[in-house]
């Protein structure tokens, strides 16, 4: 299986599909290992997707004594594709982290950068979101992962959906159950997402962006989202109707395949 070496750490990496590449990086999760269902409706039919472990995630290892940081996990997503000599490429973060991580390669690296969307990420921590982050790692703590699961799954999915849906978002292989019986790493991603703070670094990136702002999303919303629109130069926001933090549904899944694509044709 692929992995790079990154100093005291391996990180894992899967390739899908032919085309123009993408790099698509989610939440505290992994689409690899058989989960390439969870990307985006189309994605591996039309492009090269690049997917990782995040350290300490899956067959990625970790090395702990590096203080928790999201410039290492975005230093990682550089580091593979430098090994895989490809640049210009869409970068696509999804759901918090993983948009944060697009954003810091960006900065680093626009020679890598041929796009950037997020979703339901941030540019700066405000404590409300710092609240939210913290508290998910607390119950997942004191109270263990089902419990953890349950309530950023009820934060995160638009009620219905979690009505009709809860008998398999919920359990050992339920949504987030990378982090099941994995509470450092958990830890590791909080500490090191509540330090981003690249609100005045974005000004400069002129990589083409398309911000993604969800109207029921409770954990970011538009007060983490709008402000990335405004401070990127070239970037163009669009409201996703019914949409909270977790993009999810039939509906919108569709719309947000669409979305991706129009995009791509577009720049």
């Amino acid at each position: 299986m692929p992995a790079i070496k990154r100093g005291n750490a391996e990180i894992y990496y899967e390739i899908h599909g032919e085309g123009d590449p993408v790099v698509c990086v989610g939440g505290w999760g992994s689409f690899c290992h058989g989960e390439t269902n969870h990307l985006p409706w189309g994605l591996v039919d039309r492009h090269k997707v690049i997917i990782l472990d995040y350290r300490g995630l899956g067959d990625s290892t970790d090395d702990t004594g590096l203080e928790p940081s999201l410039d290492i996990y975005a230093d990682d997503i550089i580091a593979i594709l430098d090994h895989l000599e490809l640049t210009n490429v869409h970068m696509l973060g999804m759901v918090g982290m993983g948009a944060c991580l697009t954003q810091l390669v960006c900065i680093k690296r626009p020679d890598l950068a041929r796009s950037m969307i997020n979703t339901g990420g941030w540019a700066t921590v405000d404590r409300h979101l710092e609240d939210h982050l913290s508290l998910f790692l607390d119950v997942h703590k004191s109270m263990g992962f089902l419990a953890f699961q349950r309530l950023v799954s009820i934060i995160s999915f638009e009620e219905d959906y979690y009505n009709k849906n809860i008998g398999r978002l919920l359990g050992e292989d339920g949504v987030w159950h990378h982090l099941n019986g994995n509470v450092s790493t958990h830890q590791r991603f909080v500490e090191a997402s509540v330090k981003h703070d690249v609100l005045n670094q974005l000004k400069s990136v002129e990589t083409p962006a398309l911000i993604v702002h969800a109207p029921l999303d409770a954990v970011t919303g538009l007060r983490t989202t709008k402000p990335i629109e405004e401070a990127m130069p070239n970037a163009r926001g669009f409201m996703l109707e019914g949409a909270a933090h977790v993009i999810a549904g039939k509906a919108l899944k569709q719309e947000f395949a669409r979305l991706i694509q129009g995009f791509y044709a577009s720049i």
